[in-house]
């Protein structure tokens, strides 16, 4: 079984912000591949499903960002897992916005999300990691990270969760190149 976490924080203020893309991307997962509905469980919102062969249990963390790695840790418990079988999805001020890269293990970069996961779980996980861009200078990251994607990137948005979630069974099969490859082939504009 796998566990696929998205960073974000609970609330409907918080829906769209750029800090919550990875609960996006687990919506778009769960609705993408006929999940069983969502409920709630281990500190946050879970729900079940099979993509290809996979089992795989989809997490959305209730204890706000700085504390994600709670509820992720419980999940894993539950489950007998270690950290190579959760992927989290997370927004990346590094990438520009709805690129879409794979890796497992690194540091959090100041993602108080993937802090707290590393606190409580380690760092050998692989992380999704969702391009939201750099706002230009340090002063204005808060704001751009806390800030609700602009109506003009809505289509762009949408686009990335779709892409992300059509290919979510290479993902689920361990093909993070091929995974990362099909997504950016579905996101090129001519």
């Amino acid at each position: 079984m796998q566990l696929w976490v998205g960073l974000g924080n609970p609330g409907a203020q918080y829906a769209l912000h750029r800090h919550n893309v990875g609960f996006m991307v687990l919506d778009a997962i769960a609705e993408t591949h006929g999940f069983d509905p969502w409920k709630k469980q281990f500190q946050g919102w879970s729900a079940m499903g099979r993509i290809g062969g996979e089992r795989i249990l989809l997490l959305k963390p209730a204890t706000f960002m700085n504390d994600s790695g709670r509820a992720v840790g419980e999940a894993m418990r539950f489950y007998k897992l270690d950290e190579s079988a959760v992927t989290a999805f997370h927004d990346e001020l590094d990438l520009a916005p709805f690129k879409v890269k794979v890796k497992t293990g690194g540091g959090a970069a100041g993602h108080n999300g993937l802090r707290s996961m590393d606190a409580h779980i380690g760092n050998a996980y692989r992380r999704v990691r969702l391009g939201i861009g750099h706002p230009g200078h340090k002063d204005r990251v808060t704001g751009h990270v806390l800030g609700n994607y602009a109506k003009a990137e809505m289509d762009d948005l949408a686009d990335m969760l779709g892409a992300v979630a059509a290919e979510a069974p290479r993902l689920a099969q361990g093909d993070d190149a091929r995974f990362m490859n099909e997504v950016a082939l579905r996101l090129r504009t001519d």
